[in-house]
């Protein structure tokens, strides 16, 4: 008997319509106030980009947003921008009626020796254990939080809990799938992006944190259900924000690193 798919596998599956052409339908299952998440729409360019591929070891994956997506129909298309011995680079494109709405670009890497050297000059988030970190609740709207369970470190979440903002903009806690789906790299993209903006911790609920660009690079395949983040934002300027990124495996082995351009509206 066939397991039946989680639900994020039936959400960025693909339908061959032609050569590097593809078809997706988007789901409502993953929005953020709406609109689909930025790290789920990676996950299904990264897929069509990696069914082109022989090499899927740890990717790099940029994309950049270039109109807001709808749930919906959608094409996603292919185009193989370069190949070396080591490295394989594409280039996809996400459509909805006619429109081009993001543009990705996706490194894959063949499999290496063991690297000679691994060293952290900075470590994982040191985290209370999940059960006493604060759950996001279901929202309305915000479906993205009915399909994972996200566990906030109760210093950064005052300004959902208390009204009271931090000094520093970081978001940092837990991440897993409601349905314990292993963590492998497209649900690694989504995880990427899953967490309440930094921002917020220091300036409180705004209006929008619409993302620009998001580059995604992914280092270990993680062996836990559970991971840790920390995401912080050291600049707000120009009506711009970065943010920076990290998530680790329960064993606090990194899995990946992130940074994000979006735009920060207050009205």
């Amino acid at each position: 008997m066939n397991t039946p798919l989680h639900l994020f596998d039936q959400d960025i599956a693909l339908s061959v319509q032609d050569a590097r052409e593809y078809r997706a339908s988007i789901s409502s299952s993953w929005s953020i106030n709406g609109v689909p998440d930025g790290g789920y729409l990676m996950a299904i360019l990264a897929s069509a980009m990696q069914h082109n591929s022989d090499r899927d070891t740890t990717p790099i994956v940029t994309a950049n947003y270039l109109a807001r997506c709808t749930p919906g129909e959608a094409q996603v298309r292919v185009e193989k921008l370069a190949q070396s011995k080591q490295f394989n680079r594409f280039q996809s494109r996400l459509l909805q009626d006619g429109v081009e709405k993001i543009r990705a670009i996706g490194t894959f890497a063949s499999a290496s020796p063991e690297c000679p050297i691994e060293r952290y000059e900075s470590g994982a988030p040191d985290l209370p254990p999940p059960e006493d970190c604060f759950r996001i609740p279901p929202l309305p709207n915000y479906t993205l939080f009915d399909q994972m369970d996200i566990r906030l470190d109760p210093s950064c979440t005052g300004w959902m809990t208390t009204g009271q903002l931090s000094e520093k903009s970081r978001t940092m806690g837990w991440i897993r799938f409601n349905d314990h789906r292993p963590f492998d790299t497209s649900a690694i993209l989504l995880a990427a992006d899953s967490f309440p903006p930094a921002v917020l911790a220091s300036q409180g609920l705004v209006a929008w944190v619409p993302t620009i660009e998001l580059s995604v690079n992914i280092r270990n395949l993680p062996d836990s259900t559970w991971l840790k983040g920390i995401f912080t934002t050291r600049h707000i300027t120009c009506g711009l924000v970065e943010e920076d990124g990290e998530l680790w495996d329960a064993g606090d082995r990194l899995v990946a690193i992130s940074r994000q351009i979006a735009q920060y509206r207050t009205v």
